[in-house]
């Protein structure tokens, strides 16, 4: 009689489940980049729609460097979801726990330390993950990267961020993972009640102070110069009754070439940080093929970023960084926000709730080899991690559909204030300066972009430049 996996026992339906579900995942995945490096190596000529926004060299170049970034990320998918099964058969996370129990007895600490045992088991965890990734990270940087023209950093520079990162890291999670293990074990019957609010004010505290005094420890903030960029963003700030209180210009060209901004803060203390990469007159790599004036030996950034003289123009012109905030301001005046917040506590309470159901249930920790005891820790890793995937996927997916519903709004939101052309000039300038691949499969548009695919984008603006 053969035997299926609902005659096993529960704990090995759970496990192949699991198992089942993630390569299910994997597969889906690959298939979807499958068929968009189908249209990498298909499209070979500028679409006639595309002729008059980009021009065939630039076209090219961002059609190979997507071509490399997908062939990349199937070969290090295929790793991760390898590594990942093999540490499951193979028995990896209990292996790990009982080291992590060997190396706090050897300090005097039992068993009973279940706290101590889970912090030394999440920093051995997160020092595991961290070595086995440094190779792609090491090979996405210096060979990708480096090779379409976006990295600026040297190995000293790269490797010493790579560890700085990981300090930095384990100061904000092992307090906030002992705390939160801590509220779980004294909760009582509403402990989800009171986990979910610590994780609440964790991340708000988080984002308040990120970019004040975690994201200076990585790269330097300088406040805006007054000047007419300035002035033109405290106008727009202030016709919108947005509480600007500060405007930074963040030195992102000493890692790499891509552009970006964001604001951030709470209530009355907006702040906005722009990449110097994004301004046309700020960016320093217009200016590498400049004779520069001598830096001080102290500027540590001159001896760890590399000048690479460019042979384009880079950034956006003033009118175009303002259109670019008015987007993003957009988001802010029409709740996008506000609403995502609400989404991520709504899951987040769910999620603590549905883990109050189930930790308690010894066939999830049997599942995953932990036969004779059944720690808090490993319980969020498998409730979250593991049994969740499947919900975790298709609220991936809708939250995607929802972000590219809002960028639309803030694209409208930028063209209510007049800034139509503008924001149209800089979309095509920010897609040729970043190499975005401006044609795309439906089926991998639909299921990865958060942001609409370039085109749409100008569409919806309309046809401004003949306007």
């Amino acid at each position: 009689m053969v035997e299926t996996i609902f005659d096993l026992p529960v704990e090995k339906q759970i496990f192949y489940a699991v198992l089942g579900f993630s390569w299910t995942v994997y597969l889906w995945e690959a298939y979807l980049s499958y068929r968009q490096r189908r249209i990498y190596r298909s499209t070979t000529h500028v679409p006639q729609e595309l002729g008059k926004i980009m021009d065939s060299e630039t076209f090219e170049k961002s059609r190979l460097y997507q071509l490399d970034k997908s062939n990349f990320s199937f070969w290090s998918g295929l790793y991760s979801e390898t590594e990942g099964t093999l540490i499951l058969l193979l028995g990896g996370i209990p292996f790990l726990w009982s080291i992590a129990g060997t190396l706090i007895a050897r300090f005097g600490f039992s068993s009973e330390y279940e706290i101590t045992q889970s912090l030394v088991f999440l920093m051995l965890a997160t020092l595991f993950s961290a070595l086995t990734g440094l190779p792609w990270s090491l090979y996405n940087t210096f060979v990708i990267e480096e090779k379409h023209g976006f990295n600026q950093q040297t190995l000293g520079f790269f490797l010493k961020d790579a560890v700085k990162k990981f300090v930095v890291t384990q100061c904000i999670l092992l307090p906030v993972t002992s705390l939160l293990l801590y509220i779980i074990k004294i909760g009582g019957d509403y402990f989800f009640i009171y986990a979910w609010l610590f994780t609440l004010a964790v991340s708000l505290v988080l984002v308040t102070i990120y970019a004040d005094y975690i994201a200076p420890l990585f790269d330097k903030f300088t406040p805006l110069p007054e000047g007419e960029l300035k002035t033109g963003i405290e106008a727009m700030a202030k016709s919108i009754s947005f509480p600007l209180t500060k405007v930074y210009v963040v030195e992102g060209s000493k890692r790499s070439s891509h552009s970006n901004a964001y604001f951030y803060g709470f209530f009355k203390n907006k702040r906005i940080v722009l990449f110097d990469t994004l301004l046309e007159d700020y960016s320093p790599l217009n200016k590498a093929g400049e004779p520069q004036p001598e830096q001080p030996e102290s500027d540590d950034t001159s001896s760890e970023s590399k000048a690479k003289p460019k042979n384009k123009k880079q950034g956006c012109n003033n009118p175009e960084i303002l259109a670019v905030l008015g987007h993003e301001l957009g988001h802010w005046k029409l709740g996008h926000t506000i609403k995502n917040i609400v989404i991520s506590q709504m899951n987040s309470f769910l999620c603590f709730f549905l883990f109050a159901v189930l930790i308690g249930r010894k066939e999830l920790f049997v599942a995953f080899g932990f036969t004779d005891n059944q720690p808090t820790l490993i319980g969020l890793m498998i409730i979250f991690q593991f049994i969740f995937s499947p919900y975790n996927e298709l609220l991936s997916f809708c939250l995607t559909v929802l972000s590219r519903r809002f960028e639309f709004q803030a694209d409208a939101f930028a063209r209510s204030m007049g800034k139509a052309s503008e924001l149209y000039s800089a979309l095509i300038k920010l897609n040729k300066d970043n190499l975005g691949f401006p044609v795309a499969d439906w089926l991998f548009s639909m299921w990865h972009y958060s942001h609409p695919p370039l085109l749409e984008r100008l569409r919806a603006l309309g046809n401004v430049k003949q306007d």
